[in-house]
């Protein structure tokens, strides 16, 4: 996240959290060889999830209402909302507290992965980053979203 400043967006930190989770849930091999792998600093599926919804209420309404805040157009808002209910479902299913393995294995992952990969693709572009950059741990999250 070093192209296009976040900040400029009046809602930037709660982007910030929403690019995190979603860059996180669009990349299978970051998926395998850190949350399945157990490696700290970047939460699980359930931390992504949270980071994508809890601020936002992005699984109340969406996104769409936040088109000027936190998403530069209707575009953005359209894949968000595409990629919360995928996820969002696969949640309901296996339970937030499920091992990472039970979110890989279930038949929609992949579906909530390209979704997720969408958005992810879509908010990167806007902000002028690198989408093939590796996800930042939660660390350099916190780092960023408390520095202006």
């Amino acid at each position: 996240m070093g192209g296009m400043p976040l900040n400029d967006m009046p809602w930037w930190r709660w982007r910030s959290n929403v690019r995190s989770a979603l860059h996180m849930l669009s990349d299978p091999a970051f998926q395998r060889d850190v949350w399945l792998a157990g490696v700290d600093g970047y939460g699980d599926v359930t931390d992504a999830v949270y980071r994508l919804v809890e601020d936002t209420w992005l699984d109340n309404w969406s996104a769409e209402k936040y088109v000027g805040t936190i998403f530069r157009d209707s575009q953005e808002a359209a894949l968000v909302d595409t990629a919360v209910l995928r996820v969002l479902r696969i949640m309901h299913q296996v339970g937030p507290d499920a091992p990472v393995s039970a979110y890989l294995d279930h038949h929609a992952w992949p579906e909530a992965v390209r979704a997720a990969r969408d958005a992810h693709l879509r908010l990167a572009a806007s902000d002028g980053d690198d989408p093939e950059a590796t996800p930042r741990s939660l660390e350099v999250l916190r780092i960023m979203t408390r520095t202006a």
